[in-house]
């Protein structure tokens, strides 16, 4: 699953996302993931700000799956 994928099974259950990549941010962290809402909850807000979109994309997954909601069940 690529993020594109995965952004649209989140709208499509009612999440809102956002993944960014920011260029005056430091090496480090020039990637974001933002998830909220759906099934996750009206007060549920999943943030991760790391090195890559790979990484984005792995951390929101698990996440996901630790809330017991996955694409891949």
């Amino acid at each position: 699953m690529d993020v594109v994928e995965l952004m649209g099974w989140l709208a499509e259950r009612g999440c809102s996302v956002v993944f960014k990549a920011d260029g005056e941010r430091s090496r480090g962290q020039r990637w974001m993931v933002i998830v909220t809402g759906g099934p996750l909850g009206a007060e549920s807000f999943f943030r991760a700000d790391l090195a890559s979109a790979d990484a984005c994309l792995e951390a929101t997954l698990a996440h996901l799956e630790s809330r017991g909601f996955s694409p891949f069940v």
